[in-house]
């Protein structure tokens, strides 16, 4: 239970698909550079996050091919809906994401995009390791014979 005067994380978006396809090593919260008719249009839950990633150029993190939909009632001034978009960090995390990323299989995916307490928009950042296709199977198995083994207990409880 939360306390009293504090508001939960409201998620905005989150990749499924990167549970699926990446095993997650380590996270890290970053905020993200936007204009105002985007943040508008994440109060709306315009946004899809499905094959986006992250890259490390010249001491900057940014994320590619984030999809948030215009603002409806904007005007001609609605930045690219597909931009590049810059995300903020620590030049300590920026470094320690580069020497991650740098090695064999590894790869910046983002996870969720959320607004935080303040109504300031963050996003979670993951440095992750892509699974080969036994893995996905073994995953796939292991998540099905935990939901026969929770179907049997409800049986039996009765």
């Amino acid at each position: 239970m939360s306390a009293p005067g504090k508001r939960e994380a409201k998620v905005i978006a989150k990749n499924r698909r990167a549970f699926h396809e990446y095993e997650i090593v380590e996270t890290y919260e970053a905020g993200l550079e936007l204009t105002g008719t985007e943040v508008r249009s994440l109060r709306e839950n315009n946004c899809q996050l499905t094959d986006c990633f992250a890259l490390v150029r010249n001491g900057e993190v940014w994320m590619h091919n984030v999809h948030i939909t215009p603002f409806a009632h904007g005007n001609i001034n609605n930045p690219d809906p597909d931009r590049k978009r810059k995300l903020l960090l620590h030049k300590k995390e920026i470094r320690a994401l580069q020497e991650q990323a740098k090695e064999k299989g590894m790869a910046l995916v983002p996870l969720k995009m959320y607004f935080k307490e303040n109504g300031l928009v963050k996003v979670e950042l993951a440095v992750a390791r892509g699974k080969k296709l036994y893995d996905k199977r073994a995953s796939m198995k292991e998540r099905d014979t935990r939901r026969e083994i929770d179907r049997a207990l409800k049986e039996r409880s009765r």
